[in-house]
């Protein structure tokens, strides 16, 4: 049983949650799919599964495919991404895990601009450290996986 359920967080906290949420919609920087790409990775690393399973099935009926999403935990290994979804999982990662030195950071940062202007490298990390704030919630409140169905939030 959830320690706070979905349905139970304060309704000022969720519009804040849902307005970035709305903001980020609204950027299109990357395709729909992809980001889910980079919400399941974020889920995976910081291990909550509630959202590794809702970001998996959103991705997939985003249209991408479940090689892909798999494998985005081994992305380094893999051909499966392109110069720039390889950048942008990096830097998913160095924002997630916040271990990086600060020439790994300035280095995985750098590579990101190659593909990316500033303004949607900031829009981007913004929409990462957001899939981190709904891990932490979904963690810490006890959301439990198994249930959740396309769209549901």
């Amino acid at each position: 049983m959830p320690r706070v359920p979905f349905e139970n967080i304060p309704e000022d906290l969720m519009n804040c949650m849902m307005q970035t949420e709305k903001y980020i919609k609204s950027l299109n920087i990357i395709d729909e799919s992809f980001m889910e790409v980079l919400r399941y990775r974020v889920s995976v690393i910081n291990q909550c599964a509630y959202c590794i399973e809702m970001h998996f099935k959103e991705a997939i009926a985003a249209g991408e495919s479940e090689l892909r999403i798999y494998s985005s935990s081994a992305w380094k290994e893999t051909n499966f991404y392109n110069e720039s979804e390889q950048a942008l999982l990096e830097w998913t990662e160095s924002v997630t895990k916040l271990n990086d030195s600060t020439d790994q950071r300035q280095q995985s940062f750098t590579n990101l601009k190659k593909y990316f202007s500033q303004d949607d490298i900031s829009n981007l990390t913004l929409s990462i450290v957001q899939i981190n704030s709904w891990n932490r919630l979904a963690k810490s409140f006890g959301f439990e996986a198994g249930n959740y169905q396309v769209g549901q939030h």
